[in-house]
């Protein structure tokens, strides 16, 4: 695989609209979700969201660095009346996180961008973190 700077930027971008969606997303649902059983979660989805924006600041920082621009679009937002939907939702675009930061690490890897790979592994990580958050309070 060969991948250029600018293409590197460029999926560095797509993950910087899905922090922005997350974050927006997370604030919605942690407001609208209902029922004792996601209490817990409900208040942890707070958490999730000032991290993710967390990892927009470190993005666009590194987009910048790289010599690119950093996005103002976001990723499509999904909401429902149902508490447990919402969770999915939240559960589905971790995991397309997941994928997204795995992508652009081995990226990072190729191109010789050490501290690019780091800041991406420990985004990752929290990334990770938030999938077992939501997978522990759909009970699974």
């Amino acid at each position: 695989m060969s991948i250029t700077k600018e293409q590197f930027i460029n999926g560095l971008n797509k993950a910087l609209e899905w922090e922005y969606a997350s974050a927006i997303q997370y604030v919605q649902h942690s407001a609208v979700i209902t029922g004792a059983e996601y209490d817990s979660i409900t208040k942890e989805l707070i958490i999730h969201s000032n991290e993710e924006m967390a990892h927009a600041v470190n993005l666009s920082v590194l987009i910048c660095d790289l010599g690119g621009t950093p996005t103002v679009e976001a990723e499509k937002r999904e909401t429902s009346e149902n508490s447990k939907t919402m969770l999915e939702q939240d559960l589905k675009g971790e995991e397309i996180a997941i994928t997204l930061y795995k992508k652009l690490i081995k990226q990072a890897e190729e191109l010789q961008e050490y501290g690019a790979r780091r800041m991406l592994e420990d985004i990752l990580i929290q990334e990770e973190e938030h999938r077992r958050d939501i997978l522990n309070s759909l009970g699974r």
